[in-house]
């Protein structure tokens, strides 16, 4: 297993960052630039290569072209100094490949204490996609219902193709579909490390490796298979070329484009990139305007609209010759449940914004899901409900703090313009989120629209930690450590059933669940009917093992935040 899980890795992030070396030079982009942009255009053109062979009706076996065009792109440039050569020779650049290297290794290695998902009300998700991903591996009949609930436009299906792409070239189990699912979920990395990069400098890249691994929303997202945090990785470049646009220099106009492929691959990824993409549509809109609309911004424009159709067309066309426009627009979950709320739409977007900000704890709501005997189950629930669905909260327990103090002090220090378009940025960012979601939710939806913006923060922080007193940084290191603790090892613990096997090694699994949420007992008994055997359950390595390789992982990635010897930035 631990070979296979290597070949996994390997795959996946070859076909990432290889596919592209061929064409993204003539971007023009800074090399560390183009490791990110290069990775989201790749994932794009494996979209469409298997969507292709999909949609055609071909061979299965079409799949393996995506190995075959990552290796010719590193063969071709190996020795160039746009492609992988000079990748690995430039500073920036290869700070963020090692970084997403050890930033997917640590994902893995938590995977293997997987046994079963638990946590908060997370049941289905997993299945849906499992199906999905399935769904492209055998091209079952179009009308399938998938969980016995959503047709197939409910989802877009780029993530869920190349995980099936992937795993039509390694193994159809579940245990593969996990690591494949993780590894394309850590690529969220990649942005965040650049955005950083972008706010604070080179050092600030290696900082945010370390912090994206102590925070527990993007931990459980990149382990629990769905694709939120693949759409993540899109939206957030999305971003960072959009600020690229913004600087109104000569690589503006290539980066106009690689900002719309980015956003529209977010969109065919999860439908929660909607309001992002609304977003920086109207501030791109307000943009033309403050230029006066020249000729060139104008013409850039419509080039980077043309360039996002591209992306978007394959997957809209297909729908809606198959579903029809009510099936491809109206039969995701955020349009069916709009009717279980009878009451005024404005007054759930207000209920449901208060409930994303304040902790259920606080305002002393205590729903009966969570109801169980066991007391760390309990404990562990309460935490999970902070760390993912609470979007102070899911910046770390002293990391909201942080982040809230240096951008008044740097919204103090900023050009009105620039303090207006981030204020507008968070503000669509964050109400149109909250906005779209169709039902009242008391726990808080920042696991479902909002995990772009907490990483965004956590960039945010990264690229402050050189101007943070050592007090302040004491109290971050002290909240990172309180994040691993109740938000990262307490649910492994949970996952892996690691309290109980210790405390009562003869009690069977069934008997452990019993013990905790009515939501964990569905999931185990799932996997149970199901006969799935997770990561975990094949993987052949000793816990201890795992736990060493784990912790020599992040010794390296602290050692690599270190203050770098002064180079050229």
């Amino acid at each position: 297993m631990i070979a296979d899980t290597l070949v996994c890795i390997l795959l996946v992030l070859g076909v990432a960052f290889g596919i592209s070396l061929n064409f993204i030079r003539f971007f023009r982009l800074s090399l560390a630039e183009s490791v990110v942009a290069g990775a989201a255009l790749s994932l794009v053109a494996a979209w469409g290569v298997a969507w292709a062979v999909f949609i055609s009706g071909a061979p299965l076996w079409g799949y393996a072209l995506l190995p075959a065009f990552a290796a010719a792109g590193i063969a071709l440039t190996s020795a160039s100094q746009r492609g992988a050569a000079g990748i690995v020779r430039d500073p920036g650049a290869r700070d963020l490949v090692f970084g997403q290297l050890i930033v997917t290794g640590w994902c893995v290695g938590w995977l293997g204490f997987v046994r079963s998902h638990s946590g908060g009300a997370w049941t289905g998700d997993s299945y849906e996609h499992w199906e999905r991903a399935h769904y492209f591996l055998h091209q079952w009949p179009d009308y399938r219902l998938f969980i016995d609930q959503f047709e197939m436009p409910a989802r877009p299906p780029l993530a869920n193709v190349l995980t099936a792409a992937f795993m039509q070239m390694t193994r159809s189990d579940y245990a593969h579909y996990q690591i494949i699912t993780t590894v394309l979920c850590s690529l969220a990395y990649l942005p965040v490390g650049l955005l950083a990069g972008r706010f604070g400098g080179r050092r600030a890249a290696r900082i945010a490796a370390v912090l994206v691994m102590l925070n527990p929303l993007f931990l459980q997202n990149s382990t629990y298979p769905w694709t939120k945090l693949m759409a993540v990785f899109f939206i957030l470049t999305g971003l960072y070329f959009f600020l690229r646009v913004r600087d109104e220099d000569e690589a503006s106009g290539r980066a106009a484009v690689v900002c719309a492929l980015c956003l529209a691959g977010a969109v065919v990824t999860h439908y929660s990139a909607g309001p992002y993409v609304a977003t920086l549509a109207v501030l791109w809109i307000a943009m033309g305007f403050q230029r006066g609309w020249r000729a060139s911004f104008a013409w850039m424009t419509v080039v980077a609209v043309l360039a996002g159709a591209c992306v978007l067309a394959p997957w809209f066309s297909w729908s809606v010759a198959e579903y029809g426009w009510a099936g491809t627009f109206l039969s995701n979950s955020s349009v069916t449940t709009l009717g279980k709320w009878q009451g005024s739409h404005l007054i759930k977007i207000a209920l449901n914004l208060r409930d994303t900000l304040i902790p259920p704890q606080v305002r002393g709501f205590q729903g009966r899901l969570f109801r169980q005997s066991s007391p760390w189950g309990s404990l562990r629930d309460q935490c999970f409900i902070l760390y993912q669905v609470n979007l102070l909260f899911a910046l770390g327990c002293v990391g909201w703090v942080v982040a809230g103090r240096e951008g008044w002090r740097e919204s103090k220090a900023a050009a009105p313009g620039e303090r207006a378009f981030w204020f507008l940025a968070i503000a669509g960012f964050v109400v149109g989120s909250i906005a779209v979601y169709g039902d009242r939710e008391h726990y808080g939806i920042t696991h479902i629209c909002l995990q772009s913006v907490v990483l965004l923060g956590v960039a945010f922080i990264a690229s402050r930690w050189e101007n943070l007193p050592r007090g302040w940084k004491c109290a971050l290191a002290a909240g990172c450590v309180a994040d691993f603790v109740f938000g990262i090892a307490l649910q492994f613990a949970l996952e892996d059933f690691a309290i109980d096997l210790w405390l009562d090694p003869g009690r069977s699994l069934p008997d452990i669940a019993r013990t905790y949420s009515a939501v964990a007992q569905e999931n185990l008994d799932e996997k149970i009917i199901a006969q799935n055997p997770y990561f975990a359950d094949i993987l052949t390595a000793r816990p201890a093992l795992v736990l060493a390789l784990l912790a020599a992982i992040f010794c390296m990635a602290l050692l690599r935040a270190r203050r770098p010897r002064a180079q050229p930035e």
